[in-house]
């Protein structure tokens, strides 16, 4: 009977600067994680290529499932749009390349050379340099391309070789700019047009599906969960309605709300909003910003720098500069104090003085951005919404999370933390009969067992110059 059992399951959590394993206990209104590995991802560079060192992510991965003992279940998520290319035996053909490494650098060209309203009606993608529809054009010609027979996006890498079997779980394969977002499979015409044979593409699954077992783990089943990390993240929003905006707050910032069909007007791709599947066949309608990457970056260029005082400091100080976090200039590593100090003198702001002023204006630029990707979001769909749920990482930045509350002014709920993992053990625990029901009784469960912070905008707020 469904929820008549706990089951303990891991969801395997890959993110751009770390990666961990979650173990799961989920049954009827019980919902608990424990963190069971933690690990770093670190991307290496070789000669001119960056590149992500997905063997040793994979062997992490592998240490941190074992660790968690007995499993009923293993679900994997990831970043986007990066993939592994096999060759016919299955052999993976080198390192997946990094999103942020240069080769899309044309990305401009080939998307106005497709088309960019009929790409945007077709896919419903808003324009990323590093879409793997780029990647994919920039890797023609080369030796890699032309022998390999399979793509497998970095979730469904991972569990081919746990089970040996493949296929490209819809949520991360919506990311690809190759999929139909209106019939969801593949845009057959659309990769031919690039000159790539479609064939390469896997078979497509659903989240909730069981995928095969892992014959390195006993045989415990890998599930396809919403393999797209942000489409864990919001599945796993604690919201109460559906009049809801959510920021998916980490790395990146994923500023949206969710809906039951695409929005595929020239308004929204003029916005460069994007449209991603989500559990349960609903629709991720949202913008990316560059989100927490310029604070990391900024943490890398100080190593001896204690980012809670850094933010204490901040949050004495008024807001004087704001820039576009969104600014191309920002995307790669690199000196990113020097280039806020340049942002803002392009700006004609004043340049930081400080580590904290630096820190200043980075979260008052995303508190912005986040604005502005809310109120276009609400414009742009004609869903109105009451509240912003903020979940991830940015949860814990308290500086940010009130500073959103006022700059949108609305009430900002900041938690889970873990909203990527919840959502995926829950789409386990659901496929494993634990729990029942649609997203909005798992959201129920995730209300009642997880602990969540209230911001309420600030009536004396007052907002630094916005980026238009």
């Amino acid at each position: 009977m469904t929820g008549a059992r706990t089951v303990r399951v891991a969801a395997a959590d890959l993110g751009a600067a770390s990666g961990r394993v979650m173990l799961g206990r989920v049954g009827a209104g019980e919902l608990t994680l424990t963190e069971v590995h933690r690990f770093a991802n670190r991307p290496v560079r070789t000669r001119d290529t960056l590149h992500w060192d997905i063997l040793s992510l994979y062997r992490e991965t592998l240490a941190g499932l074992r660790a968690a003992g007995r499993l009923d279940g293993v679900g994997i998520d990831s970043w986007a749009v990066d993939y592994g290319l096999l060759d016919a035996d299955g052999a993976l053909l080198g390192n997946p390349v990094h999103y942020r490494d240069s080769r899309t650098e044309g990305a401009a060209e080939t998307a106005a050379r497709l088309g960019e309203a009929g790409l945007y009606a077709t896919t419903g993608l808003q324009f990323l340099p590093f879409n793997t529809i780029h990647q994919l054009v920039a890797e023609r010609g080369g030796a890699r391309l032309g022998v390999a027979r399979r793509l497998l996006l970095v979730p469904d890498l991972l569990a081919y070789w746990l089970t040996g079997e493949v296929g490209a779980e819809l949520t991360n394969a919506s990311t690809t700019q190759l999929l139909d977002v209106r019939t969801r499979t593949w845009a057959t015409e659309l990769v031919e047009r690039i000159g790539v044979d479609p064939a390469l593409l896997a078979p497509l699954r659903a989240p909730g599906t069981v995928i095969g077992p892992a014959a390195d783990l006993g045989g415990t089943p890998v599930i396809a969960v919403g393999s797209h990390d942000t489409a864990s993240a919001v599945a796993g929003v604690p919201a109460a309605n559906e009049r809801f905006a959510y920021i998916s707050c980490g790395t990146w910032s994923l500023v949206g709300v969710e809906l039951a069909a695409p929005v595929l007007t020239e308004a929204s791709r003029r916005a460069n909003f994007t449209n991603e599947l989500g559990v349960d066949g609903t629709v991720r309608y949202l913008r990316n910003v560059m989100g927490l990457w310029l604070l990391q970056e900024c943490l890398r260029a100080w190593p001896d720098a204690d980012q809670a005082a850094l933010l204490a400091e901040a949050a004495t100080l008024p807001a004087k500069a704001v820039i576009d976090p969104d600014d191309p200039v920002f995307l790669p590593p690199g000196d990113m104090p020097a280039r806020i100090a340049g942002a803002c003198r392009r700006a004609g702001h004043p340049e930081p003085a400080t580590r904290a002023e630096t820190v200043r204006c980075i979260v008052d630029s995303l508190a912005q951005a986040h604005r502005r990707a809310v109120e276009a979001a609400q414009e742009l769909s004609g869903r109105e919404v009451d509240v912003v749920h903020v979940v991830g990482g940015g949860a814990r930045n308290t500086l940010l999370c009130q500073l959103t509350a006022d700059a949108c002014g609305l009430p900002v709920v900041a938690g889970p933390v873990e909203a990527t993992a919840l959502g995926n053990v829950l789409v386990q625990a659901r496929a494993l009969g634990a729990v029942g029901g649609d997203l909005a009784e798992l959201r129920a469960l995730i209300r009642a067992t997880q602990p969540t912070t209230r911001y309420t905008p600030s009536t004396v707020y007052t907002r630094a110059q916005s980026i238009s």
